[in-house]
Parts: structure tokens; C-alpha cells; sequence
């Protein structure tokens, strides 16, 4: 288990901002001696996950099986792009769908708006879940103790002035998610903007992803997205649901 998790460490370091790295630097960066660096790094060189030059490491593109094997195991953003994209030319804003990793939300599928100035989220950002519509969309359906389990004691730091970071107001807001079938977040992540989303829940009613539409917070009022968005979204998200159940066999 141990040489596993010093493995995924290494993989790990490679970065946006480190893709490429020299033995002593992942050796820094893994908190591992020069020797055990040296070991993991030549096995992944020789298995096909790492390049080197003779000074650097870099990751080579077969690294993206996982993430394809994720992905196309559950087939969810191939199954929602058409569904996001129809509701994106219907309501002209930009839509996504995010899956849970941990206290986090990352963004598998974003389908911008039509119009000229949108909100763009590339795929694979991943953001608090407890600062975005999809991320307490997300959290709503934890049972309690797998709730209490990834929140912990950690902090919930505020990216906004409106970000909510008391741990007891988020637990009542995560119980009237559950209760009325949607998130709504006001400027929590960013200033002016406004987000909406719906669980999405596979053929067992466990929740697997959430969609979401992201909106100018003066464009519509809150209670005008209650009363013509969310039913949008809930729809299109039925339409996603359907779709995983005729894949799995199950109409």
C-alpha cells in the first residue's frame, strides 16, 4: 500500500505549473529520499506513464486512461452534453455538470452560452463544494456519517464576501437542498454571479454528478430562477437520468 501511495504522489507533482521536473525536485515534492524517487520514476518511464530526457520527467498522454476509464465507465458527460447543450440554447448561459472528489467539486463537462460573454470553466477545474451550486448539490446527497466524514474539522474558507463558512448554517442549507431538489449559490464563488444545480442520480438513486446553469446575478431574480430555471434544469436533468437508465438496461 505504501509503495502505491508514494507512486500516485509522484504522478501527483506533475503539474500545470511543474509539467516537468528533475529527480531531486519530485524527491522534494513527495517528501522521499533520492533512491526511492529514482525507483518510482525508471518504473513509470519503462511502463509508459512518464517521459525522460535525460535530466527532466514529464507525463506522456497515456496517463489519460485513467481519466478515460473513469469517464467512459460512467459515460455521464457524453450522456449530458446533447441535454446541457439543447438547455444551454435555451436559456443562453453556460451549463456544466461536476462530479465530487473529496470536499471538492471538479468540472467534467461545460457547455458555454451562446452568447458572446459567458462564464468559462475549463474541465477538470475543481472548486470548494461547499462555495458552488454543484458542489451543495453534491453534498446534499451524502448520507450524514460520509457527509461528517469528508467535512471533518476542516475550515470553510470563504472565496466571497457571501461565501457561507459557518458549518451549521451550510448543514441547514444542505438539509433544504435535499428537501426541495435544488442548490442555489449567490455570488459565493465569484462577485455577481449566480448558480443553479440538480443532482443527477443514477438507475439506484444514488447521487452520481450534478448539472448546473450559471447566470448574471442581475439578470434574474432569485425568485424568477425558482420559477423558470430550476424547472428548465430539473427536465434536463431528468432527460440525463433517463438516458443512464436505458444505458444500463434499464428503462
Amino acid at each position: 500500500m505504501r509503495s502505491v501511495e508514494r507512486t500516485v504522489a509522484v504522478l501527483r507533482a506533475f503539474s500545470a505549473r511543474s509539467p516537468e521536473l528533475t529527480l531531486t525536485e519530485v524527491a522534494t515534492t513527495c517528501g522521499l529520499d533520492r533512491a526511492s524517487a529514482r525507483r518510482i520514476l525508471l518504473s513509470l518511464v519503462e511502463l509508459g506513464y512518464l517521459h525522460h530526457d535525460g535530466r527532466q520527467y514529464s507525463l506522456t498522454p497515456k496517463v489519460l486512461e485513467f481519466g478515460y476509464a473513469y469517464l467512459s465507465n460512467r459515460s455521464l458527460p457524453q450522456l449530458a452534453r446533447p441535454h446541457l447543450h439543447q438547455l444551454s440554447e435555451t436559456v443562453r448561459e453556460t451549463t456544466a455538470l461536476g462530479v465530487l472528489e473529496g470536499v471538492d467539486v471538479r468540472y467534467v463537462l461545460q457547455v458555454p452560452s451562446p452568447r458572446l460573454l459567458s462564464v468559462t470553466i475549463p474541465v477538470g477545474t475543481r472548486f470548494p463544494a461547499h462555495a458552488v451550486s454543484l458542489g451543495k448539490a453534491l453534498l446534499a446527497g451524502l448520507n450524514p456519517e460520509e457527509l461528517q466524514r469528508r467535512l471533518g474539522d476542516r475550515a470553510l474558507s470563504p472565496l466571497t464576501r457571501h461565501t457561507v463558512t459557518d458549518r451549521a448554517a451550510l448543514l441547514a442549507e444542505l438539509a433544504t437542498i435535499r428537501r426541495e431538489g435544488f442548490a442555489l449559490s449567490d455570488g459565493e464563488l465569484e462577485e455577481g454571479l449566480r448558480g443553479v444545480a440538480v443532482p443527477v442520480r443514477d438507475r439506484d438513486g444514488q447521487v452520481v454528478a450534478a448539472a448546473n446553469i450559471s447566470l448574471d446575478a442581475h439578470a434574474l431574480s432569485a425568485s424568477d430562477v425558482r420559477a423558470t430555471v430550476v424547472p428548465m434544469l430539473v427536465r434536463t436533468v431528468g432527460r440525463i437520468e433517463a438516458d443512464l437508465r436505458l444505458r444500463a438496461g434499464h428503462p
